[in-house]
C-alpha cells in the first residue's frame, strides 16, 4: 500500500504504533517497523541516557525506519533533541507544545517532523510551523488529550478540509476496519496506541496488560482537565478523582492529590489499585495478549476485508 504517509516515512503500511509513555520502548518500536508499520519510542519517561540506551538498541534490532515521540514539556528535552540527532534519529514526533520550538533545528538535521494536534487551531499552527505531517487525534485517545473532546470521526473531515500536509488519524482506532474509516474521512495514515499496549513487546505491566484486555465499554472517562486532561481506566484512583470533583476540590488540592509517579506506578509498576492507567476507549475491543506482529497482520487484513465488504449489497443505497 503506497500513499503520501509510507512515502514520507519509507514504510510498507501507513501504520503509526503511538510513541507511549511507559509502553513503548525498543522493544515495541522495532517489531512494528520490522513488521511493516512506523515503531515509536515514548522518550517522555526517558531520562537522557536511557533514550540513548533505547535508540542503540532499537537501531540494532531493526534495520527499518522508526521514530522518537518528544513531548515538549519534558524537562530536559534539548539533551533529548541532541540524542536524537547524535544517533541520525530520522523521524520525531513531537507533542504537548509549541511545533516552532524545535521543527526547524530538527529537519536542518535531515529529521521528518510530524506534530501531534487535537483541533484544527493547532493543526494549521503546525504546518506553518513547518512540520512535514500532522497526527490529529481525537478524544476517544487514551493519555493526554485535548480539552474540546472533538471526536475523531469530526476532527479528521475538519483538518483535512484546512490543511494540505498530511493527516495521520488518531483516537478510537484498532482495527482494520477503524483504519479503513480514517482514510476515507480524509487521513492518510493512522496512530494506533492503545491495540499495541497489550501485547508482548510493550514495555507495559502485565496487571496493566490485563485489565486492559478485562476493560469494557464504558471503563475509561477523560478526567483532569484543569491539569492536563487524560483518558484513564477506572480504578480506585479514579474514584478518588471524582471523589474530590464531588467534594469541590481546588486545583491545588487535585495536582497534590496526582502527586508524581503516578503513570509509572499504574502501567510500568503494575499498581492497579493507585497507579494512573491510561488507555482509551477503543480498549474494550480487545481480548487478548498478542505480539506486535499478530496485532499488524490482523489491522492490515482487516482493512483487505472492510474495503472488499464496501463493494456489497451492504453499502448500495
Amino acid at each position: 500500500m503506497k500513499n503520501k504517509i509510507t512515502s514520507l516515512f519509507s514504510i510498507d503500511y501507513p501504520i503509526i504504533q503511538a510513541g507511549m509513555i511507559w509502553c513503548s520502548g525498543w522493544e515495541l518500536a522495532a517489531a512494528v517497523s520490522n513488521a511493516g508499520g512506523l515503531g515509536i519510542i515514548g522518550s517522555g519517561s526517558m531520562y537522557p541516557e536511557i533514550l540513548e540506551e533505547q535508540i542503540i538498541k532499537c537501531k540494532q534490532a531493526t534495520y527499518k525506519p522508526f521514530a522518537v515521540n518528544l513531548p515538549m514539556l519534558y524537562p530536559d528535552i534539548d539533551k533529548h533533541v541532541a540524542t536524537i540527532i547524535k544517533h541520525k534519529v530520522p523521524i520525531v514526533f513531537t507533542s504537548a507544545g509549541n511545533p516552532k520550538t524545535w521543527t526547524s533545528h530538527l529537519k536542518e538535521h535531515g529529521i521528518t517532523v510530524v506534530h501531534v494536534v487535537s483541533s484544527v487551531k493547532f493543526a494549521l499552527k503546525a504546518q506553518e510551523a513547518g512540520v512535514d505531517a500532522i497526527v490529529a487525534e481525537g478524544f476517544e485517545a487514551g493519555g493526554h488529550n485535548g480539552k474540546d473532546e472533538t471526536t475523531t470521526f469530526c476532527l479528521i473531515p475538519m483538518v483535512a478540509k484546512e490543511v494540505t500536509i498530511p493527516i495521520i488519524a488518531a483516537g478510537g482506532i484498532g482495527t482494520g476496519a477503524g483504519i479503513l474509516a480514517a482514510l476515507t474521512l480524509g487521513a492518510d495514515g493512522v496512530q494506533i496506541g492503545s491495540r499495541f499496549v497489550p501485547t508482548h513487546e510493550s514495555s507495559a505491566h502485565i496487571n496493566f496488560k490485563n485489565a486492559v484486555i478485562a476493560s469494557k465499554e464504558g471503563d475509561t472517562l477523560l478526567t483532569l482537565k484543569e491539569l492536563t486532561p487524560v483518558r484513564l481506566l477506572k480504578n480506585e484512583f479514579f474514584n478518588k478523582v471524582q471523589a474530590s470533583y464531588a467534594n469541590g476540590t481546588s486545583i491545588e488540592e487535585l495536582t497534590t492529590l496526582l502527586g508524581r509517579g503516578r503513570a509509572k506506578k499504574g502501567m510500568f509498576e503494575g499498581d492497579l489499585i493507585e497507579g494512573e492507567l491510561e488507555i482509551g476507549q477503543v480498549a474494550g475491543l480487545f481480548d487478548k495478549i498478542q505480539s506486535a506482529k499478530e496485532v499488524m497482520e490482523e489491522l492490515i487484513q482487516g482493512y483487505h476485508a472492510a474495503l472488499k465488504e464496501k463493494t456489497t449489497e451492504k453499502y448500495n443505497f
